[in-house]
């Protein structure tokens, strides 16, 4: 099963439901430190619904934002609901990217670098893309227990399937979270300067059971699930969102509002 192709209702689920909570909040921090230094030709890569791509371009209203994705559902997607004037949207692969070489002041990626198969390659690929005194930006999600709706998901899905539980959020999502191994994965793709930061958000939502919903089925995890027992979908969205309303209830925003505390890794690389 490949974690990398979000495809079908996906998208949409994942961009209604789950994005709002868990991505949009990381957006601005991705692109604060994209606009350091006011880049005017910018690539991203696995863009997906394009959430972050909006916060680099209005950013930075006067460069040239080329924002790419391996998955052409998700492309489709974005380009219809996600508009700027000086973006560019187009299908590409972070390890095989169709651009010349020295094309980029800054290659950006949000939470996609967990997806690539091969990363040294991908980064690879970003160092010749990338013109000279360019970096390279990665956020990337810290271990599960720092995200407060991955880790009670995982509770969830735990007791659920004692013997076999899903495990696509730890592995895929939260599982390159190791600042030692992503340092000699970008030294190995020709990197020799990186800078890493920690950074703790707040992800907020109206409904606790959209936040559940796109997590389960807005996601590859609701593959599998699947694969175990497809009936037990409806199951697990509402006990999960059951575990959002225990833990996570921000009552002052209304009477299913959730609140809770999202960690990540900015990774800057020269």
């Amino acid at each position: 099963m490949s974690e990398s192709q979000f495809t079908g209702s996906v998208p949409r689920l994942y961009d209604a439901c789950y994005a709002p909570a868990v991505f949009v909040p990381f957006a601005p921090v991705t692109a604060r430190a994209v606009a350091d230094g006011e880049p005017t030709h910018v690539l991203e890569v696995a863009a997906g619904t394009g959430r972050a791509t909006v916060a680099i371009a209005a950013a930075l209203p006067c460069s040239r934002i080329v924002a790419t994705d391996i998955s052409d559902d998700m492309l489709t997607y974005a380009a219809g609901h996600r508009c700027a004037p000086n973006i560019t949207w187009r299908l590409a692969d972070a390890q095989e990217l169709p651009f010349p070489d020295a094309s980029f002041d800054v290659v950006a990626c949000q939470f996609g670098a967990m997806f690539f198969p091969d990363r040294p390659r991908a980064y690879t690929e970003a160092r010749r893309v990338l013109r000279p005194g360019g970096r390279l930006v990665l956020t990337i999600w810290d271990a599960v227990e720092h995200h407060a709706y991955a880790r009670l998901t995982t509770v969830v899905l735990r007791r659920l399937f004692p013997d076999d539980p899903p495990r696509f959020a730890e592995q895929v999502p939260h599982g390159y979270h190791d600042t030692a191994q992503i340092e000699r994965d970008l030294r190995a793709g020709g990197f020799d300067r990186v800078q890493v930061a920690r950074e703790t958000v707040v992800g907020r939502s109206r409904s606790a059971r959209d936040v559940a919903t796109g997590q389960i089925t807005g996601t590859p995890l609701g593959a599998h699930i699947s694969a175990r027992d497809p009936a037990l979908i409806p199951r697990v969205v509402d006990e999960v969102t059951d575990a959002f309303r225990a833990e996570l209830a921000d009552p002052e925003r209304g009477p299913d509002a959730v609140a809770g505390e999202l960690t990540a890794y900015v990774v800057t690389a020269h």
